[in-house]
């Protein structure tokens, strides 16, 4: 994983396929399932879907059917299930068959409580996450194995669950002469109960580096050494640097040829894939790089702001896994994510300085990244932690491929709602979900605090 030719010799054409990018693209064609050996014997199958429920692997995805329900003469379709003594679960959210398939009506969910044993009200759950994923036409779109989903809610650690899914009302139905534009549901409609798993992150150095013999998975080496021209193998953690020390290391980057004015803000601290607990066997083999980074795409998750800054870990462990298991992505959508209290987590495996192609903002994964800071911020307002992490994240990547933050540039359309594909969009450099994508995300409040990221990310580059 070391660089050759500088920094832009690992990077691709068009996808941006490397050899082990091709060797990914190849692998797409392979059921997204855990290797034979890292089933337990006792693992069971859900009736509905044929997949593993893997009981004694930390972590687990638990996929229940919906069921029909009883409605009034007049009124819109619903689905629903409700269970009490299920085992652990800390995040819901629901599936369905067809990606391209919009939900439109209302979910809500209640919890129940390991720790107080009582229920919780009735969540609002974002039904509007088809915004998100791979462009149309890429292998992972066309995998055959995405779904439609909704965004992921956390809910804490809890064994009990009611789930209702109501269609909005047609156009002239009893109660809403407006109506919705269906009234009908998606197909295939399924509750996904994730426990994200509660071991925590090893530590210290990994025990079985790839050259003494050891008994990683090829998918945990190739994580871990994706790194390597920043950190040791198998670190918890990408510590910060001051601005010298990083000026350094970008000049190393670039092929040990200083730039002019390295216009590049220091370093911040990342916890490593590693360090947040990521199962590697969970995603698909290899990884898939764009050309550069020329834009950033502020996100939020969407999952609520119920988390302490200690559940984080957990959290984005939570996400990775409905990401892949439940909404059949290769990888977790977003290339870095940001909690309340600002700590800054590497997202997509490949390598926090190189441009790895995410699955974030549907028409414009190539030559961006994607930031996703963790809550729900429609209506809340982002802590100053997380503003200023997002700063500090954009000036140091966009300063490795030259990007001013403060800035405009161009990016192709791969299509969407918003543009068809192949127009070419001005953007700002640091822009939010919805300037790509017709779309709430990343919430009012969020979005509202970009110009303080954009200012402050150019303050830190030197500009």
């Amino acid at each position: 994983m070391s660089r050759i030719m500088g920094m832009r010799g690992f990077l691709t054409t068009s996808v941006g396929a490397t050899s082990i990018g091709v060797a990914c693209a190849a692998a797409l064609a392979l059921p997204l399932t855990l290797p034979a050996t890292a089933v337990p014997a006792r693992a069971e199958r859900t009736a509905a879907t044929g997949r593993v429920d893997e009981a004694a692997v930390p972590g687990s995805t638990r996929s229940l059917p919906l069921v029909p329900r009883a409605r009034g003469l007049g009124t819109a379709p619903e689905q629903g299930l409700y269970r009490a003594g299920v085992r652990h679960f800390s995040l819901v959210g629901v599936v369905w068959d067809d990606p391209d398939a919009e939900l439109h009506g209302r979910v809500q969910v209640r919890t129940r409580s390991t720790v107080s044993r009582a229920w919780s009200g009735w969540q609002d759950v974002e039904t509007h996450n088809e915004e998100h994923g791979a462009d149309p036409g890429t292998a992972e779109r066309s995998s055959g194995r995405v779904r439609g989903a909704t965004a992921p809610l956390w809910v804490g650690d809890s064994d009990g669950v009611d789930v209702r899914v109501r269609a909005a009302p047609a156009a002239g139905d009893r109660g809403d002469p407006a109506g919705g534009p269906d009234s009908s549901l998606p197909t295939g409609l399924r509750l996904e109960l994730v426990d994200p798993g509660d071991e925590a992150p090893p530590q210290g150095p990994p025990a079985d580096v790839p050259r003494t013999g050891g008994t990683h998975t090829d998918a945990t080496v190739a994580a871990y050494a994706a790194n390597t021209d920043l950190v040791p193998y198998g670190a918890l953690e990408i510590p910060q640097l001051g601005r010298r020390d990083t000026e350094q290391e970008l000049a190393r980057l670039d092929g040990g040829v200083p730039r002019a004015k390295p216009y590049i803000g220091p370093r911040p601290p990342i916890v490593t894939r590693r360090g947040w607990g990521a199962d590697e066997s969970l995603r698909e083999s290899g990884f898939i790089y764009t050309k550069t980074v020329k834009a950033a795409f502020v996100h939020h998750t969407a999952s609520g702001n119920n988390y302490t800054c200690s559940q984080a870990p957990s959290v984005v462990r939570s996400i990775y896994r409905y990401h892949v298991k439940s909404m059949g992505w290769r990888d977790i959508g977003y290339n870095f994510l940001v909690d309340k209290c600002g700590s800054i987590y590497e997202g997509r495996a490949g390598g926090v300085a190189k441009a790895v192609m995410g699955a974030h903002t549907l028409g414009f994964n190539s030559n961006s990244m994607g930031i996703a800071v963790i809550g729900t911020y429609s209506s809340t307002k982002p802590s100053a932690a997380a503003v200023t992490a997002v700063a500090k994240l954009t000036a140091w990547k966009l300063g490795l491929f030259g990007a001013n933050p403060s800035g405009k540039t161009y990016l192709t359309s791969g299509g969407g709602n918003l543009y068809p594909k192949g127009k070419n969009v001005r953007l700002n450099v640091i822009s939010g979900h919805r300037d790509g994508y017709a779309t709430e995300c990343p919430g009012k409040r969020l979005y509202a605090q970009l110009g303080t990221a954009r200012s402050g990310a150019a303050r830190y580059q030197g500009r």
